[in-house]
């Protein structure tokens, strides 16, 4: 038995920063190439977080396999904004039906295998997953990333069906990830294997000229032989040392705009106080 549902199309994937959307042929192209796949899940909660995990990473392709329960509430609330995945998702009776048309499968597994064939870790996996993806087939194929049941996770014979083995390393006294969490991981190394790693950059700001830094260098020489913090007869190593700070801070035009009122600020207390001084002393 096959239950598809035919929903209205996933919208954009989420920003990857602010105003921008990077590497978008990875993301509409490649990544709708990949399902994840889930074996027997006992907890539909279970399958709502997998879906947030997938869309937070552009992943939209879903199959369950043979689930206790779905759909279901709880799947929906942690979901979490992720329903156009639940939406979509595939529920099928066997493993083989969900791997049908595949071309690249990898089971995930923390726990060894005597004839597990070949193993590698989820980075060297979804690496050649990468690959895989960037055949040029005609038409395309899908690769899929496998993950069991919570409990025990997937059987030798699940495991066997699969193109390799995969595992996250993890603690060796507990490797045992929550569901999700692997998804997660899983889908996170892959996004950045097939090069939609980049991320959002805050802006930048005009950098101060050599002049404002010069007029910074020489106001706050004046302002610390003022208060008494800088003795011009005997400076020792203190002007080089902040002129290699004022250099390595690559200063911009607001902060030397910063850095001069505080000066500013300074010398007019330095003022208050020596005009204090003197009428104290009846100068």
């Amino acid at each position: 038995m096959c239950i598809v549902k035919q929903p209205h199309p996933l919208p954009n994937p989420p920003l990857e920063g602010e105003g921008t959307l990077l590497n978008n042929a990875v993301e509409t192209k490649t990544l709708s190439r990949v399902r994840i796949v889930l074996v027997h899940t006992t907890h539909p909660g279970n399958i709502g977080a997998a879906a947030r995990a997938m869309w937070t990473m552009g992943l939209s392709q879903l199959v369950l396999v043979s689930p206790s329960r779905f759909p279901a509430p709880e799947a929906e609330a942690m979901a979490s904004g992720a329903d156009e995945v639940l939406e979509r998702a595939r529920v099928v009776a066997t493993l083989p039906e969900a791997l049908t048309g595949c071309v690249w499968t990898a089971g995930f597994s923390a726990r060894p295998r005597e004839f597990a064939g070949r193993v590698l870790a989820a980075r060297q996996a979804v690496e050649e997953a990468a690959r895989q993806l960037a055949t040029e087939a005609l038409p395309p194929k899908d690769i899929a990333l496998v993950f069991g049941t919570e409990m025990s996770g997937l059987s030798n014979a699940e495991l066997a069906q699969c193109t390799v083995a995969a595992t996250i390393p993890a603690n060796p006294h507990y490797s045992s990830l929550n569901l999700a969490a692997a998804v997660q991981v899983a889908a996170y190394e892959l996004r950045v294997a097939l090069g939609a790693g980049a991320v959002w950059q805050a802006p930048r700001f005009a950098g101060a000229t050599h002049e404002e830094i010069e007029r910074l260098y020489a106001h706050t020489e004046k302002t610390l032989v003022a208060c008494g913090f800088l003795n011009p007869e005997r400076p020792r190593r203190l002007l080089p040392r902040l002129r290699r700070l004022f250099a390595r801070a690559g200063l911009e035009q607001e902060e030397v705009n910063i850095l001069r009122g505080i000066l500013a600020e300074m010398d007019t207390l330095l003022e208050a106080a020596a005009q204090e001084r003197k009428s104290v002393k009846g100068e």
